[in-house]
């Protein structure tokens, strides 16, 4: 087994699409949970809304993409209006409810068989990213880069998600870093702490935690774009639960509140994550020595990765609730 094989495969994953994908969700997310205390446990519902938006109106009505996406960014406003309307008034975790609820309910309309004409049902809609694909300027050969003993490579669309999806994730932490120093940011960030006391001052707690959620929300929507526009392709299995999950993952590996906590968490997370799932794929392939078939079979190799991954979660948290870059100080949460 040759260990440069997956250390290679897992630094291509740490930078490329999917992890780009997950950090701007996680930056998102940052807003809602880091800065503002937001339960917000449904992520995956604006990256659903947001492309679902794109791959349907382009496929099934025809409509140019730019204005798609436009389109899809606007939906996540009304959704964001949708959940926080009926539930910022109310204590932390009716949000909470309300957001994984509208995740799945979203979930199963966008795969319901009665809609499979307008959102291809299981199958989801794909082939909506030609105008993109016309712009793209990177050889068809792809882009390779060799770092010292290791030589990375990517196919030639891959790269030019990748240098769109990462300039976004830069002027996204730009801004945020200015906002989240700002007067405005700085009543996010009390918020979270004892907003009763904010209330007394004068500010509509109410307002801010909309605008926060809303802003969070397009953040998200943009990630189903990217997610939609990487793989030409959305379905609801690209935003089950676990797609929430995977992106409280790699916002709280980064340090929440952090304004380069996501992009932290994801370069990490997925270096992990795929670097183990490679480690078990070769260590079980057969001819290999290193792990015999009588420990562990191929098909149970891909399981050890979340396993694995789920252990060292654990331990990251007893030990280190705040992420690697966090503060401990800033998960406190009002849910009064």
């Amino acid at each position: 087994m040759s260990w440069m094989d997956v250390l290679t495969g897992a630094m291509e994953q740490a930078v490329g699409p999917t992890a780009i994908v997950y950090c701007l969700a996680a930056i998102g997310l940052n807003i809602h949970f880091g800065y503002t205390g937001l339960l917000n446990f449904g992520q995956a519902a604006f990256m659903m809304v947001g492309g679902y938006a794109v791959g349907a109106l382009v496929q099934t009505w025809g409509q140019n993409l730019w204005l798609s996406v436009v389109v899809g960014l606007l939906m996540t406003i009304v959704l964001a209006f949708v959940l926080g309307i009926p539930t910022l008034r109310l204590r932390a975790d009716y949000l909470a409810i309300a957001t994984i609820a509208a995740a799945e309910a979203i979930r199963q309309t966008l795969g319901a068989a009665s809609l499979n004409d307008q959102f291809g049902g299981q199958d989801g809609r794909y082939g909506f990213s030609d105008q993109l694909k016309a712009l793209n300027p990177i050889p068809r050969g792809g882009f390779n880069i060799d770092i010292g003993a290791f030589q990375l490579g990517w196919r030639s669309y891959d790269f030019f998600i990748m240098l769109i999806g990462w300039s976004l994730v830069l002027i996204l932490c730009f801004l945020i870093y200015l906002m989240m120093r700002s007067p405005w940011g700085r009543v996010l960030k009390s918020i979270r702490e004892d907003e009763d006391a904010v209330r007394s001052l004068g500010k509509n707690v109410y307002s801010y935690k909309m605008q926060a959620l809303i802003l969070g929300g397009v953040i998200g929507g943009v990630a189903g774009i990217m997610s939609g526009l990487a793989t030409d392709n959305v379905s609801p299995s690209d935003f089950a639960t676990d797609t929430t999950f995977f992106t409280y993952t790699v916002l709280l590996i980064g340090g929440a509140a952090r304004v380069l906590g996501p992009v932290a968490g994801a370069l990490i997370f997925w270096f992990f994550l795929n670097g183990l799932d490679l480690f078990f794929d070769k260590a079980t392939t057969p001819g290999q020595t290193f792990i015999p078939a009588s420990i562990m079979t191929p098909d149970q190799a891909s399981l050890m990765r979340l396993i694995v991954m789920g252990l060292v979660l654990m331990l990251l948290m007893i030990f280190r609730p705040q992420g690697i870059f966090g503060d401990r100080r800033e998960l406190a949460i009002d849910g009064r």
